[in-house]
């Protein structure tokens, strides 16, 4: 009988760069747990961890779907009444020049067709520093070398234009706009949203507009008419693809449902648009039954978002109270999503801060150095879904941590 000797499968050398910061530090936190102690979790951005209830109306239009058996393959792009009301939507974005809607399992697979379709080898995408790590992770697996622009921290986390500009080379294909921003809650102005746009058409770029905390700005008036002004709404004749979902504004992260928007000049995104749809009928469909949400998210009652909004405004002016009346840490305050990043004055990286904190005081934020920043400077996430009593034990903690650690 012949000898075989076993070798060791090693995965693809381009997945060496491949991180997820928010769950890499997961590990540690299940050693704590598995000590007996609880974790105070600031780290994932899952409304329904915490006080947040999915509203019954989503739960109802998919259960009534599931009984009327629409458990089967769905249309590749999407089954008509969320393509409909996915249109509706875009409309009242003030998106006048839509070329095509299809649905996604989560933007993350939005993300994931959108970025292949468009690139090839040698290719560059400007993605923002710092930014949420799955453009990072999907651009590494892809080959794909890193162009990152800066968000100004004292320009409340605006993108840097002269930084675009001075970073945009002739293998330049598009841009990536996260708006509001995860990881900081920043919220780009229409003007620099324009500027943004010019720049788009000198140099004949895509832009990949994320926008699935849309409905998530806690600044201006405290209605349900509270708006985040979409990149395509100001610029129709540039090629755009707006990703939208129902995870963070309907509380439904755990369904992933995501969809994306294409619009612009007909001729110059029709042959991007039919890759994207190669794409999409190669996976055959997103998940069937929960696409009956999104017509009864799109077009039904809103009113969870008024007290959505209240809940994470109050949340939001604690987390920023307590960072700006902490030594070593300062906060630009968000303006929307449920993110803080604040900056931390330390002698040690704030990837070692961030473990040193779950270890000693069992307390879970995400380091800076996960989402990126600029150089010198370091930073930690804090997600303020929690309600102010556990919020102000976390940050009690956080306190006491780096008074003992950097006293």
């Amino acid at each position: 009988m012949p000898i075989t000797q076993s070798r060791e499968i090693a995965a693809a050398s381009r997945l060496d760069n491949v991180r997820y910061a928010i769950r890499d530090l997961a590990s540690v936190a299940n050693e704590i747990t598995a000590q007996g102690h609880k974790v105070i979790p600031l780290n994932i951005g899952d409304p329904n961890v915490f006080d947040f209830r999915t509203p019954p109306h989503l739960i109802e239009a998919v259960y009534q779907a599931m009984r009327d058996n629409k458990n089967g393959y769905a249309p590749s792009p999407g089954i008509k009444p969320a393509l409909d009301a996915i249109r509706g939507e875009a409309a009242r974005k003030g998106i006048t020049s839509v070329q095509d809607v299809f649905v996604t399992n989560g933007v993350s697979e939005t993300v994931d067709a959108c970025l292949t379709a468009l690139l090839n080898p040698g290719d560059d995408l400007l993605t923002p520093c710092p930014d949420y790590p799955l453009y990072s992770a999907l651009l590494t697996k892809l080959g794909i070398r890193l162009n990152t622009y800066y968000l100004n921290e004292e320009d409340g986390w605006q993108p840097e234009l002269d930084d675009i500009r001075k970073k945009i080379t002739p293998h330049t294909r598009g841009i990536v706009l996260i708006n509001p921003n995860n990881p900081t809650g920043s919220v780009c102005t229409r003007a620099m949203l324009e500027q943004i746009a010019e720049l788009a058409r000198q140099h004949n770029l895509l832009i990949f507009s994320d926008e699935i905390y849309d409905k998530l700005i806690l600044d201006g008036g405290q209605t349900k008419d509270d708006e985040c002004i979409s990149m395509a709404a100001v610029a129709p004749d540039v090629p755009v693809v707006t990703f939208g979902g129902l995870s963070k504004n309907y509380l439904v992260p755990g369904w992933r449902i995501g969809w994306g928007i294409v619009s612009g000049e007909a001729a110059t995104v029709k042959n991007y648009n039919e890759g994207i749809q190669r794409l999409l009928r190669a996976r055959l469909c997103a998940n069937h039954p929960e696409q009956y949400a999104i017509k009864a998210a799109l077009e039904g009652p809103q009113e969870h978002l008024i007290e959505v909004r209240k809940k994470l405004r109050s949340r939001r002016d604690l987390t920023v109270q307590w960072c700006n009346s902490t030594p070593r840490v300062s906060c630009v305050s968000p303006r929307g999503a449920f993110y803080a990043y604040p900056r931390i004055d330390i002698p040690e990286g704030d990837d070692v801060f961030v473990k040193e904190l779950i270890l000693q005081k069992h307390v879970m934020v995400v380091h800076g150095s996960g989402f990126g920043q600029k150089p010198g400077t370091k930073h930690f996430r804090i997600v303020f879904l929690p309600d102010e009593k556990t919020l102000s034990k976390a940050y009690a903690a956080i306190g006491d941590f780096i008074s003992s650690r950097y006293h």
